[in-house]
């Protein structure tokens, strides 16, 4: 039992930092390509913080833990507007710009509802295309939104992007990235499987709790240190997106990954938690477009009071 739990601990610290590391490379690969920093901002570092629970319910979806990979999808999403949002709130009142929470909001609860739907549908290959072409369509949407709203890039963004950047470096930075996030998701994948059979609990309580918010401390950590550095529109912005991303391209992944008729079974509960959550946040937030330390106490006690009554 034990093994088994550092094993998986062990698989989370990897993933954190082999992700950090591939977001890093690859941010500044995309500055010598000349990408703009929108699209660094929107596309590589949204998608790239989201690569841990990509690549962890894919390959629990691959080997027929589709219940497990699920469940740390609709687990991270949780995790990700109270306990994530929560904390860094607590750091500082979060104030954040109208414009984030009339378009990236709308956008995120919208993409948290239709993952939802899917999931009650049953998945499939149909089902996985079309989420697949949905997170297209949301990235070109919002690159769009964010041109012609004419936001500069905030400050560590624009960092990653114009950071001198050596090829040398940062193309075995990625690769060594990207393969450090995929050993780390299958050992976390392995291990906790085996855990939650030990245990005799059932795959979405695990994929819900150690898989969720595993698989978010990437997030948590983007979260605390644009918090300190007074960046409080990159907090909530890689929040959504997350959230976004998850959904679509996470939702995608695994319904690709199970096949023509997966198997699975996931509380009904879950899903509806995840998206009254995803809306009390967006909504939370509209009110004064800010979140303040009493607010954050309320984000982190509905995280607390969602993992009894799941489990």
């Amino acid at each position: 039992m034990l093994i088994l739990s550092g094993l998986a601990v062990a698989g989370l610290v990897l993933m954190a930092v082999a992700a950090d590391h591939l977001v890093i490379g690859a941010s500044r690969i995309a500055s010598l390509l000349k990408i703009s920093p929108v699209v660094v901002g929107v596309v590589v570092i949204g998608l790239g913080t989201s690569a841990p629970e990509f690549l962890t319910a894919g390959l629990a979806a691959f080997r027929g833990e589709v219940a497990l990979g699920l469940a740390s999808l609709v687990g991270s999403n949780i995790v990700n507007v109270t306990l994530l949002l929560g904390v860094a709130a607590l750091i500082a009142p979060i104030a954040v710009g109208s414009g984030t929470i009339r378009r990236e909001g709308p956008m995120s609860v919208l993409g948290v509802a239709v993952f939802a739907v899917a999931v009650a549908l049953g998945l499939g290959i149909a089902v996985g295309l079309a989420l697949a072409a949905a997170t297209l369509v949301a990235i070109w949407l919002l690159i769009r939104i964010a041109r012609r709203a004419d936001e500069p890039p905030v400050a560590s963004v624009a960092a990653l992007a114009t950071r001198k950047a050596r090829p040398a470096v940062e193309i075995p930075r990625v690769v060594l990235g990207l393969a450090g996030t995929l050993f780390g998701a299958q050992l976390l994948v392995v291990n906790a499987s085996e855990l939650a059979g030990r245990l005799g609990v059932s795959p979405e309580v695990i994929g819900f709790t150690l898989v969720a918010v595993g698989t978010s401390l990437p997030e948590l950590v983007t979260a605390i240190q644009s918090q300190r550095r007074g960046e409080s529109d990159l907090v909530v912005g890689n929040l959504l997106g997350s959230n976004l991303f998850n959904s679509l391209a996470g939702g995608a992944i695994v319904a690709l990954s199970a096949g023509t008729d997966p198997q699975f079974h996931l509380a009904p509960v879950l899903l509806a938690l995840m998206v009254a959550i995803s809306l009390l946040a967006w909504l939370l937030l509209w009110k004064g477009y800010r979140a303040s330390r009493k607010d954050a106490v309320v984000l982190i006690a509905v995280y607390a009071g969602c993992v009894p009554l799941l489990v």
